[in-house]
Order: C-alpha cells, then sequence, then structure tokens
C-alpha cells in the first residue's frame, strides 16, 4: 500500500507542477524553486514528517527532498547556536548533494559537446 501512497502524491505533486509548465508563464525554473520553497515550509509549519509517514518518497521526491532537507538543517542549527545558525544551517545539510550536483556539472561539461538551440 505503501507504493500506491508513495506513487499517487509524487504523481499529484509532478502533474501540478506540469500543469503549471504548460498553462501558466512562470518559467520552469521559479515552479523549481516555489516546491522547494514548499517543501522547506513543510518542516517549518511541522507537517513534513507527518506527509513523509504518510507518501515516502512520493513526498521526498529530490525537489521537495532539497527542501526538507534545507529546512531540517535550519531547524537543527537553531537548536544548537541560536538564530545565528539559520544562516549555515540549511547548507551545512545539503552540502554533500550540492557538491555532487557542482562536481558532475563540471565533468558532463568537460566531455559533452553543446550545441546550438536552433
Amino acid at each position: 500500500m505503501m507504493y500506491v501512497k508513495a506513487f499517487l502524491v509524487g504523481g499529484i505533486i509532478c502533474i501540478i507542477a506540469q500543469i503549471l509548465i504548460d498553462k501558466t508563464k512562470i518559467t520552469p525554473a521559479r515552479i523549481l524553486v516555489t516546491l522547494v520553497g514548499l517543501g522547506v515550509l513543510s518542516v517549518a509549519v511541522g507537517i513534513s514528517d507527518k506527509l513523509v509517514q504518510f507518501a515516502g518518497a512520493g513526498f521526498t521526491t529530490p525537489i521537495f527532498g532539497f527542501g526538507i532537507a534545507l529546512g531540517n538543517g535550519v531547524k537543527k542549527a537553531i537548536a544548537e547556536k541560536g538564530w545565528l545558525g539559520a544562516l549555515g544551517g540549511g547548507l551545512t545539510a545539503t552540502s554533500i548533494g550540492i557538491g555532487a550536483v557542482i562536481f558532475l556539472a563540471v565533468l558532463i561539461a568537460l566531455f559533452a559537446k553543446s550545441k546550438d538551440k536552433s
């Protein structure tokens, strides 16, 4: 049953994002930032744990998962260091993922041949 819940919740998130891309003039980058922000907001409001228990990987899809990791990192850093922890807690929690993305982007740029869109 967990697979069904994960599929349905993840699918609904993807459908909403696709509708926003197709039917509005909002750029995909802004939609992604909005989804990350919603992941952080779900941690701030306190519903992320309940949603993760209900839908599992369906809610922690990479983009929401990144927002949840940022939010949890900030929450933990504030608990340990006070409000100054909010400045670096999110980056500390997600630094491995950010580093991996930068490394892979450089690696792909070295071996891929760029082409003109026209």
